[in-house]
């Protein structure tokens, strides 16, 4: 659901404080580990620390079924509006499993596919339903299966804050006014109904369309509860929750135990914004969808009004915020239905993309694609975002999806980047540096950022390369060091290295 995205400057303050409480946390954990019990983690799904997730708004994917096409279907490749349609739909995505195996996708995220009169799908028409326009419960459990043959996981978009203009309980209320059966479903203030454009009901921040449910009501509630059992029994490896902070945590807690009772495994992303601290206790959400991180990238790499001290401070106080075991499964994108494309934020500079893959596909957490960001796509705000992804492959930056196709390949052959420790170890304002160490029991993976459009050079020492022979995943070369005091490495212009080495290293 669009929202504004929320500035990340942090006061020097701010920054210090967190600092220093991350710093007395540590030493603290070595002194006192024999007096003060370990926190307890939440219990987040395993697998979602290895997803390399990839979002799809299916409207605009790609079009498998031309007989379900809307009425007035534009031809593929034109100019998103809000209204219009392209006909994409689910054999579309079924169609191109291959393509994301390929890539390295292994986690597919589907904005919402129920009964719905919008392109988006975010006006619910009816939860039990998959829209006409998109197929029949019959493709969806065909979809489910050809993702599972491949080892891939798929979650679907819950919108359960509002429903749309002909959405059943309304329509009654509609009709039969204060005598409907369904008048507690939703706040009404007085009759008759006023039509969208001048509501005298409760709507989501006022639009009409948008009828907010009374979600606590024990009646919505069972309804809501009895459509999730449904599809989470169909075999879905979880939901992605639209506007979850404007629902009760109540409503989400008793959530949760139904969902993780169907399905233990089940993974529970909300759409959070900000600080979802109040989500993440173990008893709502296993993770957000990191809209921070991608704040962070954006002010340090695309629009470079960020130092690298801002950039780390961001992503330290999130790490020191959320439990450690929520920081492996959040959502780290760079972009989604809601946000300019990255690339149109980086001017077309598709080294800085790339560069931002680096850190994505290698940082704590889970990377998410948005739909034709590996492909070069561009695109301004909603509806802009939300254009129709190009096949026509002789229009892609090959350079491009070769590259992410690299580093989606490095974070799965290699676990550090899944689950290994982090520590900063880089922060060069002056010369927009910045390094960090991922480390496990077996391996020591350095990464190094460059973002400048020039070459740099880096102390050895000051990354903490140990003496002895360290290899460039990016680009297959050794480089062997006898003198960390002496020894220095060199930095591609706006890229990096990620550099490995065993724990003899």
């Amino acid at each position: 659901m669009e929202i504004f995205i929320p500035v990340f400057q942090l006061p020097r303050s701010t920054r210090l404080r967190t600092r220093l409480i991350i710093a007395a946390a540590a030493v603290c954990s070595i002194c006192c580990v024999s007096a003060v019990p370990a926190v307890a983690q939440p219990a987040v799904p395993d697998w979602a620390k290895d997803a390399i997730w990839y979002q799809i708004f299916p409207e605009r994917f790609a079009n498998g079924d031309s007989t379900n096409d809307p009425p007035g279907v534009r031809p593929w490749g034109g100019k998103p509006e809000a209204n219009n349609y392209f006909g994409g739909d689910l054999q579309g995505i079924i169609d191109h499993l291959d393509y994301l195996h390929r890539l390295g996708v292994n986690a597919l995220y589907l904005n919402p596919i129920f009964e719905s009169p919008t392109n988006h799908k975010y006006h619910t028409k009816d939860y039990l339903k998959i829209d006409h326009n998109f197929g029949d419960e019959k493709i969806f459990k065909g979809l489910l299966d050809e993702c599972h043959k491949r080892g891939m996981r798929l979650i679907i978009d819950g919108v359960f804050n509002h429903t749309g203009v002909h959405f059943f309980a309304f329509e009654d209320i509609k009709k039969n006014e204060d005598k409907s059966k369904y008048l507690k479903w939703y706040n009404v203030h007085s009759f008759p109904v006023a039509p969208p454009e001048k509501p005298n009901y409760e709507a989501w921040w006022g639009l009409g369309d948008l009828r907010k449910l009374m979600t606590d009501n024990p009646e919505v509630r069972k309804y809501l509860f009895d459509a999730t059992t449904f599809w989470t029994k169909m075999g879905l490896d979880g939901w992605r929750l639209d506007v979850p902070n404007e629902m009760s945590h109540d409503f989400w807690i008793e959530w949760r135990k139904l969902v993780k009772t169907e399905n233990p495994n089940a993974y529970i992303v909300g759409e959070i914004w900000d600080d979802a601290t109040p989500w993440l206790k173990g008893d709502q959400f296993d993770a957000v969808m990191n809209y921070r991180f991608r704040g962070a990238c954006v002010g340090f790499i695309a629009l470079e009004n960020q130092t690298a001290s801002q950039f780390d401070s961001i992503l330290t106080v999130q790490r020191a915020q959320y439990p450690e075991a929520v920081d492996y499964v959040l959502q780290n994108l760079t972009g989604s239905h809601d946000t300019e494309r990255f690339l149109t934020l980086c001017g077309g500079d598709a080294d800085k993309l790339k560069l931002t893959a680096i850190m994505q596909m290698t940082y704590v957490g889970a990377p998410m694609v948005y739909y034709g960001d590996e492909v070069g796509m561009a695109g301004g705000k909603d509806p802009d975002c939300r254009r129709t992804m190009e096949w026509d492959s002789t229009k892609w930056n090959l350079d491009l999806w070769k590259w992410y196709q690299k580093l989606i390949s490095i974070r799965n052959a290699h676990k550090v980047f899944r689950r290994g420790s982090y520590r900063t170890v880089l922060v060069d304002n002056p010369g927009k540096v910045f390094g960090f160490i991922r480390e496990d029991d077996r391996e020591r993976a350095v990464v190094v950022l460059n973002n400048t459009p020039r070459r740099q050079k880096v102390s050895v020492s000051g990354i903490q390369l140990s003496p002895g022979t360290w290899h460039d995943l990016l680009t297959g070369s050794g480089f062997k060091f006898t003198d960390a005091k002496a020894d220095s490495i060199s930095i591609p212009a706006r890229s990096g290295l990620i550099l490995l080495a065993g724990k003899g290293g």
